[in-house]
């Protein structure tokens, strides 16, 4: 990536989105040739000049102190993912940043952290990558995410499932909303890792082959994957509704447990006990058939 350009295209989709009147300045009548706010009134917001915040959005960001980049995130009304990643493209585009290149993400899953997945035999999990690679799962994760697993859209990743395999859209069931998403997570981590080879080459090949991908990764919106609701219609049981909750390997740089949850009495527990049931039934048969062998 272009980590002057980054800077530049996020710091104008940010100032696009806010109106004077929501960043407490007055209206000037309707004679505005910018959407949003324009430069000098971010510069008036973040307490420094025009010319210093000129260049800082065409990604000149060598010498910019924490403390101005807190007032622009301030006079831009970011979130904290929004404010992250400022930072981060900061310290990318600065020639002198001192901040060494982070470590590709893990593609190895170490036995100690495959017991902790075997363990977990009520609750679907699988362990992940920085760039949605999925690495391992339990047997529950295996039997939710089969269609992931087994997609065409191969090596096995969360993204390359969504915009690419038209199973996608039957088994998330709010598709738009969960593939926009996972847009934002890639442009969040695109930030942190931008000269990931692989996270590159991915970002890249999405690009090319998904329409929606392209419109979406533009908007440069970005934010954290900690905890939430998905739903999903597994071809097996029907529709579910999951908890998720992120856990991150802390010695693992990039790698991540996803586990799902269903609030107790409701039908997604009762699927998901008919899920385990059925990856059961699997793995009996599989058994069977390696003694026949």
């Amino acid at each position: 990536m272009d980590n002057g350009n980054e800077m530049r295209d996020f710091l104008v989709s940010r100032r696009a989105r806010i109106t004077p009147e929501q960043a407490g300045l007055p209206a000037y009548g309707g004679n505005r040739r910018v959407a949003g706010l324009r430069r000098e009134e971010v510069a008036l917001l973040a307490g420094v000049s025009i010319d210093y915040y000129t260049r800082l959005e065409r990604g000149r960001a060598a010498g910019a102190s924490d403390s101005v980049l807190e007032a622009i995130a301030r006079a831009l009304h970011l979130d904290e993912a929004e404010r992250a990643h400022l930072f981060d493209l900061a310290r990318a585009a600065a020639p002198a940043a001192p901040r060494p290149p982070r470590r590709p993400p893990s593609q190895q899953v170490r036995p100690s952290v495959r017991r902790i997945l075997d363990s977990m035999t009520t609750s679907p999990a699988y362990v992940r990558n920085a760039r949605l690679d999925v690495l391992a799962a339990n047997r529950l994760g295996a039997a939710l995410f089969a269609p992931v697993l087994s997609s065409p859209a191969q090596p096995a990743n969360n993204a390359r499932f969504l915009f690419l395999d038209p199973a996608a859209l039957e088994f998330y069931s709010d598709w738009e909303r969960h593939a926009q998403d996972m847009v934002a997570m890639l442009r969040t981590e695109a930030g942190r890792s931008p000269h990931d080879k692989g996270l590159s080459n991915l970002i890249g090949e999405l690009s090319t082959r998904s329409a929606n991908f392209r419109t979406w990764w533009a908007a440069h919106n970005v934010r954290f994957h900690r905890t939430g609701i998905k739903r999903f219609h597994h071809p097996v049981v029907g529709d579910l509704t999951l908890t998720y909750e992120a856990l991150d390997l802390a010695a693992d740089e990039g790698l991540r447990i996803s586990a799902y949850t269903a609030e107790p009495g409701t039908p997604s527990d009762d699927a998901l006990k008919l899920l385990a049931t059925w990856a059961a039934t699997l793995d009996d048969a599989d058994h069977s058939r390696g003694r026949l062998v």
